[in-house]
């Protein structure tokens, strides 16, 4: 069965959904198709700086998520290897990164719950695994696991690190970062008693850090650098734990105690991707009436807390461009169906483009900078330890607020 829809955006994550709402407030319908049964929850909360509140700000949504995280005063970093704080950064303070920035963790979960919530009944189609995609004339087929053809004008990618529209773009499989990471939370039922403040510690090879949510809610996050016999125990979680807390050196014991209270089916070993800046160089972020966005454009490290920022960045850039090329009014006489086609196609595939040249740099800027952040976070060698520790550790605090020191703009059509 063929069914036909206007616009079709694969993976109903943060990208996918929060471009959907983007074209929903600007009067465009789309479809997303989610491969799971329900709403992808998993990654428990992101840290959210600037640039994304800016987004969600322009999708409608800010105020609401905004009454529920709290708003974080600033960021402290310490050695796990002298246990002395090496910095401290005010959120709040005016001055070289443009004065005041707004910066909360925001559990994932309710992110994509207000994204879902605004969107039309029946946008979200679960269980809907795309296996192929086919061109046709100016249309896409798609292909899904049921049976079901869709065809559809415009077809965007927002399918994670594994996404089969990027790989239909011509992308490779996003490289292995050499590290891995492991992500929980702590609800307390209490007050925790936590500054509201971004905790980070350096350590051997290994980066730890904690985030208040609200006042009774912690997020907590490990990334390293694992040897050759470490790598063997990434899917045993009691000891990846054991492991882990052995690593995690000078850190506050109520940091270690709330790791050390996790549930035991949290630490399993997530490997870190991203892709080689030079592939969205020489590459297609956009081809024809496709495109990507969100991790199936730029999965980067998270050494500068901007993978779900720059996801927000791409759906409101891309629901613009949709938007202009779109609802723009066709001039000149009266057309036949097929010149029709033919006209909202290229205005289709200038828009794409458009938004692929606005989203290009910023992409390279993004995953560049996070991944050698995390190169210099994660040192090893003494020489290199003592440097990150006592010359370089305010650069790399400082590149928190620069990389989120963005404004994607508002949902306004010119």
């Amino acid at each position: 069965m063929e069914v036909a829809e206007d616009i079709v955006i694969v993976g109903g994550g943060v990208a996918g959904l929060a471009t959907s709402l983007g074209l929903h407030r600007l009067g465009i319908r789309s479809i997303v198709l989610e491969a799971s049964d329900d709403l992808r929850s998993a990654g428990y909360a992101l840290a959210t700086f600037t640039n994304a509140w800016k987004a969600l700000d322009a999708l409608g949504i800010g105020d609401l998520l905004r009454q529920h995280h709290k708003r974080l005063h600033g960021n402290v970093t310490k050695s796990a290897i002298s246990g002395l704080q090496t910095s401290e950064l005010p959120f709040q303070a005016k001055g070289k990164h443009s004065g005041d920035h707004e910066v909360r963790c925001l559990k994932r979960k309710l992110l994509l719950e207000a994204l879902a919530k605004e969107l039309p009944t029946g946008t979200i189609r679960y269980s809907s695994k795309v296996v192929n995609i086919e061109e046709s004339g100016f249309f896409k087929l798609l292909h899904l696991a049921d049976g079901t053809i869709l065809k559809t004008k415009v077809l965007v990618g927002s399918d994670g690190v594994n996404s089969v529209v990027a790989n239909w773009l011509g992308f490779k499989k996003p490289a292995f970062a050499g590290r891995y990471a492991i992500r929980g939370s702590v609800d307390f039922k209490r007050s925790h008693g936590f500054e509201p403040k971004f905790m980070q510690f350096f350590g051997k090879g290994i980066r730890s850090g904690a985030i208040p949510i609200d006042d009774t809610t912690i997020y907590w996050f490990i990334t390293w650098t694992p040897s050759t016999r470490e790598e063997e125990l990434e899917q045993d979680p009691a000891k990846v734990k054991q492991l882990l807390l052995s690593k995690l050196g000078k850190v506050p014991d109520e940091v270690r105690a709330i790791i050390e209270s996790s549930e035991l089916d949290g630490f399993i070993a997530l490997p870190l991707r991203y892709r080689h800046p030079w592939e969205l160089l020489w590459g297609n972020i956009s081809k024809g009436n496709v495109c990507v966005a969100g991790d199936a454009l730029h999965p980067l490290t998270p050494d500068i807390g901007q993978g779900g920022c720059s996801a927000l960045e791409d759906s409101v850039v891309l629901a613009r461009c949709l938007g202009e090329a779109l609802l723009k009014k066709p001039t000149g006489e009266t057309k036949e169906k097929g010149e029709k086609e033919k006209d909202e196609y290229e205005r289709i595939v200038m828009g794409l483009k458009k938004y692929a040249r606005e989203r290009a740099w910023r992409s390279i800027e993004l995953i560049s900078v996070s991944y050698i952040s995390g190169i210099i976070q994660e040192s090893q060698g003494k020489m290199m330890t003592s440097l990150r520790d006592n010359a370089l550790v305010g650069f790399l605090a400082g590149f928190l607020l620069k990389m989120a020191d963005f404004d994607c703009g508002k949902l306004i059509i010119s």
